[in-house]
């Protein structure tokens, strides 16, 4: 009998050892969070995603910065953090670009094969009304973000589990648009990716890249000193910086600008089903990053003046390129604008022909600002009375998302830029 016993004691100690030794089990966790202001926050978007529904839906492959299914308890300290989550506390619970982001990237991964090995782990992190900055290295908010990449980053390792943070989603610049705190916002974004990259890899001693997945602000009206009539707009350097880095810089990828959305009352916050969207197109630019293929979305690749005519060559993700004034409320010229350094607007007429936008002006623009998407209601943002532009793609043909039994196509729409011709 005691024979038995013995042989009982050695075949657990070789199942535990065989179990904890079971390479099936070995995952690789790929932290991409969201940092920024409100709109990262998920500010005023009423949630639409059922964190159940959600769970099931990505078989459990997505999960918190505890590695955990605990979503929905966002606070600006780790100690109310804790507090929220004890008490069950979602009140200010709200929808977040990141749900649709991880549901693209499961789906994506689940066809590949490789849905059981992946873990995408994602959180919010930043400060709503702050600019860029008061959010970089050395802040309260920056501080914290680095806490729960250590903390997803130990609870992996624990785990035995592979852990990079492969990109994060920037959702900042409102701010900034309207008090214009920041300096040179493009120098700042491009410094807060380097320094982010910089803590990640001390972090996790990954060599890979951290990539910034930027979304364009599109909220000029918000200023109530904005004239887009006049040559020079403070407003626009913003999102002209953050669409020069998408174009230019191989460290940044873009998402998508936000004026074709939908606004809670046409002001500030993009509502819940527009932040859905804008997690499904950046969901589909990670999978690009992932593929080594181009992430720069619809951009202004040259500008050239011959005569009184500007013709704007265009990168062009899936075309043909159109003009729609269904999905987005039909703007003069199409978003389209030329303004003198007299403050006249000079354009007459706005043809499109392949890849390339041909803009008719009355006089010479040599010196002159193009612009696309400088316009709007004041006070007014959003596809029907805000800034906004006609130009898109045609990637909705092969990409859509469903939200609430209403299917959106995910198309590329054209960022705004405010650029001088010469």
């Amino acid at each position: 009998m005691r024979d038995y016993k013995w042989y009982l004691i050695i075949f657990i100690i070789v199942i535990n050892f065989n179990c904890s030794n079971d390479h099936s089990t070995k995952k690789k966790v790929l932290a991409i969070p969201v940092y920024g202001q409100s709109l990262a926050l998920g500010e005023e978007a009423t949630l639409i995603t059922d964190f159940d529904a959600f769970v099931e839906n990505t078989n459990h492959h997505v999960l918190t910065e505890n590695l955990d299914e605990n979503f929905g308890y966002l606070s600006d300290t780790h100690f109310k953090q804790w507090m929220k989550k004890l008490v069950h506390d979602r009140h200010r619970a709200f929808e977040l670009s990141v749900y649709g982001m991880s549901e693209v990237l499961t789906k994506y991964f689940e066809e590949k094969g490789q849905g059981d090995s992946i873990i995408i782990s994602t959180f919010p992190g930043g400060q709503g009304a702050t600019g860029i900055s008061e959010l970089g290295k050395g802040s309260k908010a920056y501080i914290k973000f680095l806490d729960e990449i250590q903390t997803a980053y130990n609870e992996a390792s624990d785990k035995g589990w592979n852990f990079i943070v492969p990109a994060f989603c920037w959702m900042q610049g409102e701010d900034d648009v309207v008090w214009r705190r920041s300096k040179n916002y493009k120098q700042e974004l491009m410094k807060f990716q380097e320094d982010f990259e910089k803590d990640v890899k001390a972090i996790t001693r990954q060599t890979e890249s951290v990539i910034c997945v930027s979304y364009q602000t599109n909220c000029l009206t918000s200023s109530k000193e904005f004239d887009a009539s006049k040559y020079n707009i403070r407003e626009t350097y913003v999102p002209q910086g953050q669409m020069e880095l998408i174009r230019d810089n191989k460290m940044f990828i873009g998402s998508a600008p936000t004026y074709p959305y939908t606004f809670v009352d046409e002001r500030v916050h993009i509502d819940g089903i527009s932040q859905k969207r804008l997690g499904n197109m950046a969901g589909l630019s990670i999978i690009r990053l992932f593929e080594s293929k181009s992430s720069k979305g619809l951009v202004p690749e040259s500008f050239t003046v011959s005569g009184d005519t500007i013709l704007i060559d265009f990168n062009v993700p899936k075309m043909p390129l159109v003009f729609d004034t269904l999905s987005v409320v039909k703007a003069e010229n199409f978003g389209f604008n030329v303004v003198n350094e007299s403050d006249h607007s000079i354009i007459k007429k706005v043809l499109l022909e392949g890849n390339t936008i041909k803009i008719i002006c009355s006089q010479s623009p040599f010196n002159a600002k193009v612009r696309y998407a400088v316009n709007g209601v004041k006070e007014k943002n959003g596809y029907k009375n805000g800034p906004r532009g006609n130009l898109r793609d045609s990637q909705g043909k092969d990409f859509n998302v469903k939200i609430q039994n209403k299917n959106y196509p995910l198309d590329n729409w054209c960022y705004q830029f405010d650029v001088v011709v010469k």
